[in-house]
């Protein structure tokens, strides 16, 4: 099984290397193992996470793509479909078949025909629109519903510590952007 898994991870690097999908880099994190890949993912336009870049990591099981990867941002996050210590919590991931919790069809959830292309695309669809119904973090679920202004601080807090960079610059350099 481990063998059919290596060639499909392999072909989909392949596709993500010919043909990568805007604001997302990803690839195995050496070539001596396809079944642990790092992602840089930038955070979506128009939203509280612009501008950022999320490292993630996917680790895949053997009998890939009969079951999902893993996924998980390896950097803070807080958003309402990431638990706090950054595992991604999305339908796409979610095993095969019917939810026990019936929240979830079917449809919704893993399928063999599921790449890591889509995989990544979903949460980056994901990270500018959180299911907060179905929270994986409970506070930033609520607070997404309650508070927005307070949740795109925290984000814009997150941002900037993705790229380095302090507040007030940054600030500046997004009002300067706004402006031209």
């Amino acid at each position: 099984m481990a063998g059919s898994a290596l060639r499909r991870l392999m072909a989909e690097y392949k596709q993500l290397t010919l043909n990568p999908p805007e604001g997302i880099i990803a690839g195995p994190t050496n070539e001596e193992n396809f079944f642990e890949w790092e992602a840089l993912i930038t955070g979506p336009e128009g939203t509280c996470f612009e501008g950022g870049v999320f490292p993630a990591k996917l680790t895949f099981p053997p009998d890939y793509p009969l079951s999902p990867p893993k996924m998980q941002f390896t950097c803070d996050i807080f958003h309402p479909n990431i638990y706090s210590d950054g595992r991604v919590c999305i339908s796409i991931l979610h095993a095969p078949g019917d939810d026990p919790m019936g929240y979830e069809s079917s449809a919704e959830r893993w399928s063999p025909v599921q790449s890591v292309e889509k995989i990544l695309l979903s949460v980056v669809s994901m990270l500018a629109e959180p299911n907060d119904e179905s929270g994986a973090n409970v506070d930033a679920a609520k607070m997404w519903r309650e508070d927005r202004s307070e949740f795109n601080k925290i984000a814009e807090t997150l941002v900037r510590r993705t790229l380095g960079i302090p507040l007030r610059p940054y600030r500046a350099v997004m009002a300067n952007r706004d402006q031209s």
